[in-house]
């Protein structure tokens, strides 16, 4: 399985259409979409095609507009973090002793909702943030503009690699992603120490 499709989480949720026009999808980002929609574009690309290229342009052309929007940034980050925090009640792990890689405090979803505000904030100051969609190269840009201190960006693209082997380990084996939290334990704290000074301060 190369991809793996929630139908759910087209525009409209479970009353839109399966399949929208270019039209309609740019329609509803320019004025319908969640802020966590636009977090999703971070990272969003067009997967196969047909045509000549047209339908990747004007999808590319939108993410970089909708990205480039001037945000204000403490109702961004009040969004992000209210997202963030539902995700963890409704999908993290309640079990002592283990950590949910993906979806607990200082897991890999942690850094990328970090990445994600740092796009959605800053994108219309520096365009390339719009261009870029691996988490290691955002971060890495980060630090090249000075958004973030190069230490604190290298070290959380360290964590996100090991993260994603570890998960990667998992899905090869068919083994949950839900792992023993001690080995994890000084990761996982900076990764919180981070995600408080970015979308937590005071």
């Amino acid at each position: 399985m190369l991809y793996e499709v929630d139908v759910r989480l087209r525009p409209d949720g479970a009353s839109g259409l399966l399949v929208s026009s270019i039209a309609a999808f740019s329609d509803y980002q320019r004025s319908r979409a969640w802020t966590w929609e636009h977090q999703a574009l971070v990272r969003a690309r067009v997967v196969a095609q047909r045509g000549g290229g047209v339908l990747m342009q004007r999808f590319d052309a939108l993410r970089a507009e909708i990205l480039g929007r001037m945000r204000d940034v403490d109702e961004l980050r009040r969004e992000v973090r209210a997202m963030r925090e539902r995700m963890r009640r409704e999908l993290g792990s309640r079990e002592a002793g283990l950590f949910d890689l993906k979806q607990d405090a200082g897991g890999i979803a942690d850094i990328e909702f970090i990445v994600q505000y740092g796009v959605l904030a800053w994108a219309h100051a520096h365009a390339d943030l719009a261009q870029a969609r691996s988490v290691t190269d955002l971060l890495e840009r980060f630090a090249h503009h000075r958004l973030m201190a190069a230490p604190d960006a290298s070290r959380l693209g360290e964590i996100y690699d090991h993260y994603r082997r570890e998960i990667n380990r998992s899905a090869l084996q068919q083994r949950p992603v839900r792992v023993p939290a001690a080995p994890f334990a000084a990761e996982r704290a900076e990764v919180v120490c981070l995600w408080r000074e970015w979308l937590e301060p005071g």
